[in-house]
C-alpha cells in the first residue's frame, strides 16, 4: 500500500515518503484559549485526530504535536483594546492566566468528549520565550529582520531579494500584497506594509510581556509556532496541520520564518482541513448561525430538534473528507444517528454469527479490505471508507439472515478489520456499552448509599432508594455476598 498525501504546497496528491523510514514528525496548530473552543475547531482537530489515528494504524511511529498558544498578541489592527488576551481579562476580571487555564480545560474537555486522542507534546507558547527570543535574534543576525522602537519585524521584501518566494503556499504574489496591505499593525514602524511581526514592544497597558534584547514585550504569533515545532521535530519535518484558514497568513509567515532562519523549507508535506458550515451558511456569532460543541451534545439550542451523542458528532464529521467543507443541519444529524446505529448494530451481530467452513461465501473478504486500505491511504477518505464498511455491514446482515455464509478464517478476519477501523481508526464509541457501564457505575452508587443508610438505621431512605429505582424496573437484591440488581 502507498500512502498519498495532498500537498498544500503543491496542490497536488503526492506519494508520502517519511524524512526517517517508519516514523512521521507531525504538527497540528492548536487553539488560541482565550475563549470556547468552537464547532469548527472541533471538526480541524477531529480531522487530524483521525489522521493520526490512521498513520499509526498503518504501522508509523508517530511524534504528534499540537501547541497551545497562551500568550497574547495584537491583532492586525494593532490596538491593544484588541489583544484578544487583556480584552477577555477585562471582560471576565481574571488574570490572563486564569484565562488561559479556564479554557485550556475547557478544550481539553470538549475533545476527550469527542474521543480524540492527547498528542505526544502539548508544548505552549509562554513555555518557550526563550526559544522565540533565539529565532528572532538569528533573523536579525542574517538579515532577515530588523528592530524599531522596541518591536522586530520580519523584512519580507528582502526575503524575495534573496531567491526565496513569500506567497509560495497561499499562491499570492508580493506585488498584489503590498498594493493590497494598509500599515495599521506597524503604526509607520514597519519597512513595508506586509511586513509581519516576530516580537512586539509591549505597550503600558499590555499585561503579558517577557523581558527581552529589545526591551519588554511578547513576541509574534507566527513566530511560536515555528519554535515549537522545530524544537521538538527538527528543522525540517514530515507534516504540517491545521485550518483552511491558517494558510495565510500563518503558515505561509512560518515558512517564510524556517527557511531564513535553516535554509530550508521547514514542512514536506502541508495538510488543511476545510471549514464547517451549518443549515449551509457560515457559522457565526455576529449572525447568531452559531452554537458550542456542548450545546450540540445537550440538545441545548435553536437548531437541532435533541441531544446527540459525541460519537453521533464525530461519525457525521468523519463523512465528509477533511479537505471538504462540512455542512450539519438537523436532517444530517439524525441521518448520522441511523448511520451510526445500523454500523454497531452490525457489530453485534457479527459476535454472534457461526462460521460454515462447507459452503463458499459470496463476499469476498480480501478485494473488501483492499478497497477499504485504498479509500484510507489515499489522501484519508474517510467517507469512502464508510462506504465499504456498509458493504461488510450489508453482509453481516445477510450472514444474520442466513443468506450468506462465511468461514471461520474469514470471520476472525472479518472480525478484527472491522473492528480495527470502526474503534482504532474512527475512533467511534459503543454507546451502549458506554451507557451500561455509567448505568452500572450510578447504581453501585446508589447501593453504597443505601448500605450507609441502613448502617445509620435510616430506614425509611434506605426503603425509599430501593423502592423507587423498582419502580423504574431495577431490582436490588441483598445477599451474603453484598447487594446485586436486575433489571426488568
Amino acid at each position: 500500500m502507498q500512502l498519498k498525501i495532498y500537498n498544500s504546497l503543491t496542490g497536488e496528491k503526492e506519494i508520502f515518503k517519511p524524512i526517517l523510514e517508519g516514523n512521521i514528525g507531525m504538527y497540528v496548530c492548536g487553539p488560541t484559549v482565550y475563549s470556547n473552543v468552537h464547532l469548527g475547531n472541533v471538526r480541524t482537530f477531529l480531522s487530524f485526530d483521525f489522521i493520526y489515528r490512521s498513520l499509526t494504524h498503518l504501522g508509523y511511529k508517530v511524534r504528534y504535536v499540537r501547541n497551545i498558544t497562551d500568550a497574547g498578541h495584537l491583532t492586525d489592527d494593532g490596538d491593544v483594546n484588541n489583544d484578544r488576551f487583556v480584552k477577555q481579562t477585562r471582560l471576565e476580571k481574571l488574570e490572563p492566566m486564569e484565562i488561559v487555564q479556564k479554557y485550556t480545560v475547557d478544550f481539553h474537555k470538549v475533545l476527550d468528549m469527542f474521543n480524540l486522542l492527547p498528542p505526544n507534546i502539548e508544548p505552549t507558547a509562554t513555555g518557550h520565550i526563550v526559544e522565540q527570543i533565539e529565532l528572532t535574534q538569528k533573523l536579525i543576525e542574517t538579515g532577515f529582520a530588523y528592530e524599531s522602537n522596541g518591536s522586530v519585524y520580519f523584512d519580507v521584501l528582502e526575503y524575495n531579494a534573496r531567491g526565496l518566494n513569500y506567497g509560495e503556499l497561499s499562491k499570492r504574489n508580493i506585488e498584489e500584497l503590498f498594493a493590497n496591505t494598509r500599515d495599521l499593525d506597524g503604526q509607520g514602524e514597519k519597512k513595508n506594509p506586509q511586513d509581519f511581526a516576530l516580537w512586539k514592544k509591549a505597550s503600558p497597558a499590555h499585561i503579558m510581556r517577557w523581558n527581552s534584547p529589545w526591551g519588554e514585550g511578547f513576541p509574534g504569533w507566527h513566530l511560536e509556532c515555528t519554535a515549537m515545532s522545530t524544537k521538538y521535530l527538527g528543522e525540517t519535518f514530515d507534516i504540517h496541520g491545521g485550518g483552511m484558514d491558517l494558510k495565510f497568513p500563518h503558515h505561509e509567515c512560518e515558512i517564510a520564518q524556517g527557511k531564513a532562519c535553516n535554509g530550508a523549507s521547514p514542512v514536506n508535506y502541508w495538510m488543511h482541513a476545510n471549514m464547517l458550515t451549518m443549515n449551509s451558511q457560515r457559522m457565526s456569532k455576529s449572525t447568531g448561525n452559531y452554537i458550542l460543541p456542548m450545546q450540540l451534545v445537550s440538545g441545548e439550542n435553536d437548531f437541532f430538534e435533541k441531544s446527540f451523542h459525541p460519537a453521533i458528532v464525530r461519525f457525521c464529521f468523519l463523512q465528509a473528507h477533511y479537505r471538504s467543507v462540512l455542512d450539519i443541519s438537523n436532517d444530517a444529524m439524525l441521518a448520522s444517528e441511523k448511520g451510526f446505529s445500523r454500523l454497531m448494530e452490525a457489530l453485534k451481530i457479527l459476535n454472534s454469527i457461526t462460521p460454515n467452513d462447507e459452503k463458499q461465501s459470496g463476499f469476498n473478504l480480501k478485494d473488501w479490505k483492499t478497497k477499504a486500505y485504498d479509500a484510507l491511504t489515499d489522501d484519508f477518505n474517510s467517507p469512502v471508507l464508510i462506504a465499504h464498511l456498509f458493504e461488510a455491514v450489508k453482509f453481516i446482515f445477510a450472514l444474520k439472515d442466513e443468506k450468506e455464509t462465511i468461514s471461520t478464517q474469514d470471520l476472525e478476519d472479518l472480525k478484527s478489520t472491522i473492528n480495527a477501523f470502526v474503534f482504532d481508526v474512527l475512533g467511534l464509541q459503543n454507546i451502549e456499552e458506554n451507557n451500561n457501564e455509567k448505568l452500572d457505575q450510578t447504581l453501585q452508587v446508589l447501593i453504597e448509599l443505601r448500605n450507609q443508610a441502613r448502617k445509620s438505621k435510616n430506614f425509611d431512605l434506605s426503603d425509599q432508594i430501593r423502592d423507587k429505582l423498582l419502580a423504574e424496573g431495577i431490582e436490588l437484591k441483598d445477599g451474603r455476598e453484598g447487594t446485586t440488581y436486575s433489571i426488568s
